[in-house]
C-alpha cells in the first residue's frame, strides 16, 4: 500500500502534508503535489494533515488512475520538503468538481 494525492489538491496545493512527511516523498507540480509510491513508507501521517482530504490510501476503490498520475509525475517533478504558501486563490477552488479534467497542469513546480 501507498498513499496518493487526489484531484482535490489541484489549484489548492496546501502543503501541510509536506511538513510532516518523514521520508520526503512529495513532489511539486505547478498546481498540485504528488506522492512517489516507491518512497512512501505508508506511515499515514500526511493524510490527516490535509485540510481538503486530498490524500488517500491507494487501496480505496477507483484510485488506479490517480496512482498512475502520482507515479508518473513523481518521477518528473522536483522533490519538495519545505512547506510553502498555497496559491492565493486556493479557497476559490477547494470545493470545485472536475479539477483533473479542467485544471490539471503537467508543468513542474519549483521544488525546494
Amino acid at each position: 500500500m501507498t498513499y496518493i494525492v487526489n484531484e482535490a489538491c489541484i489549484k489548492c496545493k496546501y502543503m501541510d502534508c509536506v511538513e510532516v512527511c518523514p521520508v520526503d516523498c512529495f513532489y511539486e507540480g505547478e498546481n498540485m503535489l504528488v506522492i512517489h509510491p516507491d518512497e512512501c513508507i505508508d506511515c499515514g501521517v500526511c493524510e490527516p494533515e490535509c485540510p481538503i482530504d486530498a490524500i488517500k490510501p491507494d487501496t480505496e476503490p477507483g484510485l488506479e488512475k490517480l496512482l498512475e498520475l502520482n507515479t508518473k509525475y513523481s518521477n518528473i517533478w522536483p522533490n519538495i520538503t519545505i512547506k510553502k504558501e498555497s496559491p492565493i486563490d486556493s479557497e476559490k477552488y477547494k470545493d470545485l468538481e472536475g479539477k483533473l479534467e479542467n485544471h490539471f497542469s503537467p508543468v513542474a513546480g519549483d521544488g525546494d
